[in-house]
C-alpha cells in the first residue's frame, strides 16, 4: 500500500534525520514520511526540507505558523494524506519512543482491520525500564480511567503509534476533532469504535526519548482527564 508516516515536530532536530532514517531505510516500497512542523525554533522545519531532497521527494513538509498543538498537527497531516491518494497513514513520535521496526507488525496487522495500534498494554508490549513506578502508574491508570469511562475495547487508547486505513480516516468526522494532546488519541479511537471500525494491537517497547524535550504538561494532563468524559456527549448521535 501506498503509505505515509506523519510525525508532528516541535524542536525535533536532533532526531529527524535519524527517525527519517529508520523509517525509510525499512524494507517497505512506496513508504514516506509527512513531516507536520510547529514553525520550531531549532529549524526543525527547514531541517526536514533537506531531507526531502536528500531522500529523493520521501519526505514531505507541512509547515505551520506556530505551536498549535499535536490533536491539529495530525488533522491537518491525515487531511493532505487523504487528498494525495495516500491508502494507509501512519502516526508516530520523532524521538524513538515508538520503534520505527514495528512499522512492519502494523502494516501486517492493517490487512486484517481498519486500524492497527502499537500497544504498551497488550501482552509482550511494556514500558520503558527507567522509568519510576509512579509513572508507570499515571500512564496505565490514564489508558484504565479513559478505556472503562468510553466502553473501548483496546488497551492502548492513549497510545499515539498508529496506522490508518486511508478509507477509515475518509469516514471519520475529522473536522469535529477538537482534543489536543494525548487526548486526541483517545477521541480518535472512540470516534472510529463509535463508526464501527475494527482494531488490533501489536505489543511495543515504548522506550523514553534520548534526546530533545518532552511536550507533556500538567495542563494536557488535566485536558485528558476531563475531556474524556465530554465525549459520550457529543459523539451521541454518531453512527
Amino acid at each position: 500500500m501506498k503509505t505515509t508516516i506523519i510525525i508532528p515536530t516541535y524542536n525535533e532536530g536532533e532526531n529527524l534525520p535519524k527517525i527519517a532514517a529508520a523509517v525509510l531505510s525499512l524494507p517497505v516500497p512506496d513508504l514516506n514520511i509527512l513531516v507536520v512542523d510547529d514553525a520550531s525554533p531549532d529549524g526543525t522545519g527547514e531541517l526536514a526540507e533537506s531531507l526531502g531532497r536528500e531522500w529523493n521527494g520521501r519526505v514531505r513538509v507541512l509547515h505551520r505558523s506556530g505551536k498549535l498543538g499535536l490533536g491539529t498537527a495530525y488533522i491537518q497531516g491525515f487531511q493532505e494524506c487523504l487528498a494525495r491518494g495516500d491508502e494507509a497513514i501512519g502516526q508516530m513520535d520523532a524521538d524513538f519512543s515508538h520503534p520505527p521496526e514495528k512499522i512492519l507488525g502494523l502494516m501486517d496487522a492493517l490487512e486484517q482491520c481498519d486500524v492497527a495500534v502499537g500497544s504498551r498494554y497488550v501482552p509482550g508490549g511494556s514500558l520503558d525500564l527507567e522509568w519510576p513506578l509512579w509513572r508507570k502508574f499515571l500512564s496505565a491508570f490514564g489508558n484504565f480511567y479513559a478505556r472503562t469511562i468510553l466502553g473501548l475495547p483496546i488497551r492502548d487508547v492513549t497510545g499515539g503509534f498508529r496506522l490508518w486505513r486511508a478509507a477509515t480516516l475518509a469516514a471519520m468526522p475529522l473536522d469535529n476533532v477538537r482534543s489536543n494532546g494525548y487526548v486526541f488519541q483517545v477521541e480518535m479511537a472512540y470516534v472510529a469504535h463509535r463508526l464501527g471500525f475494527t482494531c488490533q494491537e501489536i505489543p511495543i517497547y515504548f522506550a523514553e526519548r534520548r534526546l530533545g524535550t518532552s511536550k507533556m504538561s500538567l495542563r494536557i494532563q488535566i485536558e485528558a482527564a476531563l475531556r474524556v468524559w465530554s465525549l459520550p456527549g457529543r459523539y451521541r448521535d454518531l453512527k
